[in-house]
């Protein structure tokens, strides 16, 4: 019922910038939270930036100062700034988000994920 696309993922060098997309679809009532995650091979899936159930923001220490993550809440659409790329921060960009969703005359509550988008930071 709830689909999340992700875009704007690719190669980059180091120092160089990334704007990452990701809108929601679907029958939503309402999104509580969304926001980026990210995991790279053997490594956990970790905080990239989100907005929370109270519309604050988190980041993920690693990325404080150079990520910045922004919303438009009439398409339903986060977006993900990255400025001064790392080599660190190669990974596959996730999507997540909470919403809460009509199906059938009823609402649900879920949690959903993108495909991913893969960021490389190379030289």
């Amino acid at each position: 019922q709830v689909q999340l696309v992700e875009s704007g993922g690719g190669l980059v060098q180091p120092g160089g910038s990334l704007r990452l997309s990701c809108a929601a679809s679907g029958n939503i009532f309402s999104i509580n939270a969304m926001g980026w995650y990210r995991q790279a091979p053997g490594k956990e899936r970790e905080l990239v930036a989100a907005f929370t159930s109270v519309g604050r923001t988190n980041y993920g220490g690693s990325v404080k100062g150079r990520f910045t993550i922004s919303r438009d809440n009439a398409k339903n659409t986060v977006y993900l700034q990255m400025n001064n790329l790392k080599p660190e921060d190669t990974a596959v960009y996730l999507c997540n988000a909470e919403v809460l969703y009509n199906t059938r005359g009823t609402y649900r509550a879920g949690d959903y994920w993108g495909q991913g988008t893969q960021v490389t930071v190379s030289s």
